[in-house]
């Protein structure tokens, strides 16, 4: 472990009388056998915050942010790393609420511990003195891969709501197991998710949506997912997705529920769509309770996940871009749609094109399990290379006339945009059509046919 210390970390650790520790995941990580420096160190000591703030300056560390009340600061070595220092402490919660409402100073590491959440983030690496601490036994729970709660799991999820979301996470990142106490706490109190800020709750999905970059692997996020729905957390963040559960559909496409697919589906995705993919079909058992089928789902489901993106307060262009690519994810499903128009939605879909593919191809994997390349997206790529070679533009960078020339043609206004947007159609049929002259020519043949 001493060898990830950062070199300011280990020289503030020298110049404090009272013993500085690196606790939380990087030393779980470290004892779990993935080493590897995180992108901010949790730390602490039974030292003042005050100390712990003058000795940093002296290490050239900048003070971020210092909150007295919890006895914490936020600090930031010459490199750029950060660290959140806070002092040991004993904290009592109202039930459900994630700010503690008293907080006491304590020297006492053990309890220090009992106010965290797993006891294999509980164990402590004393920085100068190169040794572990490990008062609640979190080293045998690392080695075991095992997730328990630091005090009986009703307490611990009773006094924080947002626990039930950093249980799910932190099992899909480290690909441990809670043990059965632990998600029986999480089932009583899965309500009280209801109390947490939207901004935090994001933050936590992401990071499970995303968890296959840490050491759980491939089917992190869909282990956390699923540990969301079994301790009923997700019918509290996503009620329109969980009414997906049981909901059955055709045995020859699909093996799974509307529910499971949707987390197969996520199981199945690229990292740029885990929204889409565990979203793309959240309009079905609304379609289905309004029309007694799937019919309509895209076009509602996009909607639907734009509200529930909302309602988490998810950046504007996540939201947009995942709203998109639901609408059009079940475009030419059965492969009937003509090449000619195929054509003309590539062009006008092309800034989400390699995106909707991924999340086609996620969807029919989810289906049952089946890895072989989608055969709709098969036919759409292959339309696609021939678009490429025949040379059509699919932007207007790539068109062969600019606004510039459509302005010396007597086009004004508004007419220049739609003018454009129209040439690029023409082209898509044809990437011959390309060239300056015929384009020309297009134009005023069109013009005299509105004549």
């Amino acid at each position: 472990m001493k060898q990830l210390i950062p070199a300011p970390l280990t020289e503030l650790a020298a110049r404090l009388a009272e013993p500085l520790y690196v606790v939380g995941g990087s030393v779980r990580d470290f004892l779990a056998g993935n080493p590897a420096p995180p992108a901010d160190w949790d730390i602490c000591s039974p030292a003042a915050e005050e100390d712990v703030i003058n000795a940093a300056r002296g290490c050239g560390f900048s003070v971020d942010a210092v909150y007295k009340h919890t006895g914490t600061a936020k600090l930031t070595d010459a490199d750029g790393t950060g660290y959140e220092f806070t002092r040991f402490r004993s904290d009592k919660y109202v039930r459900g609420v994630h700010t503690p409402a008293e907080i006491e100073f304590t020297r006492d590491i053990a309890r220090d511990a009992r106010r965290r959440d797993f006891c294999a983030n509980a164990v402590y690496y004393d920085i100068r003195g190169d040794a572990f601490c490990d008062p609640l036994g979190g080293r045998g729970d690392i080695e075991k891969r095992t997730l328990r709660t630091v005090a009986p799991a009703e307490k611990v999820f009773g006094e924080d709501g947002l626990r039930l979301v950093r249980l799910a996470r932190q099992a899909a990142q480290t690909g441990f197991i809670p043990d059965g106490e632990c998600l029986a706490g999480a089932k009583m109190h899965h309500a009280l998710i209801r109390d947490i800020a939207p901004e935090r709750i994001f933050h936590e999905m992401q990071l499970l949506l995303h968890a296959d970059g840490k050491a759980g692997g491939r089917e992190g996020p869909y282990r956390g997912l699923h540990i969301l729905k079994d301790t009923l957390v997700l019918g509290e963040l996503f009620p329109e997705l969980a009414a997906g559960k049981g909901m059955a559909q055709r045995p020859d496409f699909h093996d799974y529920d509307v529910l499971e697919h949707s987390l197969r589906c996520v199981l199945y995705s690229a990292p740029a769509i885990r929204w889409a993919a565990l979203l793309h079909d959240v309009g079905k058992p609304f379609c289905f309770a309004r029309d007694n089928n799937f019919h309509a789902h895209p076009e509602e489901g996009a909607c639907i996940a734009a509200h529930i993106l909302a309602r988490l307060k998810a950046p504007k262009k996540l939201a947009e871009r995942t709203q998109a690519l639901i609408r059009l994810h079940m475009r030419d499903f059965d492969m009937k749609m003509r090449e000619g128009k195929v054509r003309r939605e590539m062009v006008v879909s092309y800034p989400l094109l390699d995106d909707l593919f991924a999340l086609r191809q996620a969807d029919y994997s989810a289906c049952k399990d089946d890895l072989s390349p989608a055969p709709g997206v098969e036919k759409w790529r292959r339309i696609l290379a021939a678009m490429r070679a025949e040379g059509v533009p699919f932007t207007l960078k790539e068109l062969a006339l600019t606004g510039s020339d459509l302005l010396s043609l007597g086009i004004r206004g508004e007419k220049v945009g739609e003018t454009l947007s129209a040439l690029l159609l023409y082209c898509a049929q044809d990437g011959r059509r390309n060239s300056r002259e015929a384009l020309i020519k297009h134009i005023r043949q069109t013009k005299k046919e509105t004549l």
